[in-house]
């Protein structure tokens, strides 16, 4: 059986409270069935798995076909999922759909199907079923973090001084486009100075000064979908100023004590905790204030996650990233992050670009 047959045969078996889903959320239909498009739903039962979607992707889906049913309408198809349910009608009285599913579409169930029908919300189930990646979706993470330590060689290579953020972002989408990713996980991260205290800056037409640090959040998605996720912190031209420099040895202390933290059975909460604990004692919590970290896979956020109150446990073959960061309003900001995969021994990193400061010559 094929990679996505046995997703769709455990996401059946995952049905114990539902007759049928509604599966609308794209990463989860794309999860269970390879399809890419824009505009897909599965209707999920132990009788049948079926996508719907339009004519525009007639010739991509044809493939799918080996794992489920397809049907291709020109409209409206939600009103054919619909359609779908009552079909399974009335074998079918209690139906799942996801939090993605829009309201109309709900009330246009209630309307069609059997007055005796109920619908539950099941966010999470095909996410739970996500957790825990198969080697395959390993190995398409890591190739898709290979690029990043490309990437930032890269930029530790080149000259930073005097050019602008928006130039050094548009240069690391072009270096990842160029070696074949077709999308980026996200838009990149480039911020120096104080702008650099805003953990999710956008790139500024601003010209990067000499002896300031600079924030690279960057991500690479490779053809089958999977997310690399990893942040670097760069000395453009030289030294920077010492109390900067000591923060950064404070953070790389802590993101070490994280990733030390990682292995199977460890509570996302007590990662956190090891890691924040480390800035903490050094009187600068306040300016830690974001989780440590978050799985990945087809989307660049996924469970488990890694912050103060997640009681998610980690397992072998989770993708995590560790990212403690520490930000100075108006001063600079600091971020290092490692995406990792939790082992049956602990963990292996697979964004493999050194942590030490690096000082770029320009």
């Amino acid at each position: 059986m094929s990679e996505h047959g046995q997703r769709l045969a455990r996401a059946v078996a995952a049905l114990t409270n539902t007759d049928a889903l509604i599966v609308t959320n794209l990463g989860n239909v794309r999860y269970l069935t390879g399809y890419t498009g824009s505009n897909g739903i599965v209707v999920l039962s132990a009788e049948r798995a079926v996508l719907v979607t339009d004519f525009r992707y007639q010739d991509d889906v044809e493939p799918l076909r080996a794992v489920l049913d397809v049907e291709i309408l020109d409209r409206d198809i939600a009103g054919r999922t619909i359609e779908q349910l009552a079909e399974f009608a009335p074998g079918c009285s209690m139906i799942g759909f996801e939090g993605s599913m829009p309201y109309a579409l709900v009330e246009r169930l209630r309307a069609l199907l059997p007055s005796d029908s109920q619908f539950v919300a099941t966010d999470g189930l095909i996410e739970t079923l996500r957790l825990v990646k198969s080697e395959a979706e390993i190995a398409a993470t890591r190739h898709a973090a290979n690029i990043l330590e490309v990437v930032y060689t890269n930029i530790g290579q080149g000259q930073l001084v005097g050019r602008t953020e928006a130039a050094v972002a548009w240069e690391i989408e072009r270096t990842i486009r160029e070696a074949g990713f077709p999308a980026l996980s996200f838009e990149p991260i480039v911020a120096s100075g104080g702008h650099g205290a805003l953990p999710h800056a956008e790139p500024r037409d601003v010209a990067i000064e000499r002896g300031t640090l600079v924030v690279v959040d960057i991500g690479a998605q490779g053809e089958s979908g999977y997310c690399s996720d990893c942040t670097r912190t760069f000395a453009a031209g030289g030294a920077p100023d010492p109390a900067a420099a000591e923060d950064y040895a404070l953070v790389l202390s802590a993101q070490l004590a994280g990733l030390g933290a990682v292995r199977p059975g460890a509570v996302g909460g007590m990662v956190d905790a090891t890691a924040r604990e480390v800035i903490m004692a050094a009187g600068a919590g306040d300016l830690f204030g974001h989780g440590l970290g978050h799985g990945t896979g087809l989307e660049v956020h996924e469970g488990p996650t890694l912050r103060k109150e997640s009681e998610d446990v980690l397992a072998p073959g989770n993708l995590v990233t560790v990212e403690p960061g520490l930000y100075r309003p108006g001063k600079w900001g600091i971020r290092i992050e490692d995406q990792v995969v939790v082992t049956a021994a602990g963990h292996e990193i697979l964004t493999g670009f050194t942590k030490d400061l690096v000082e770029t010559a320009g």
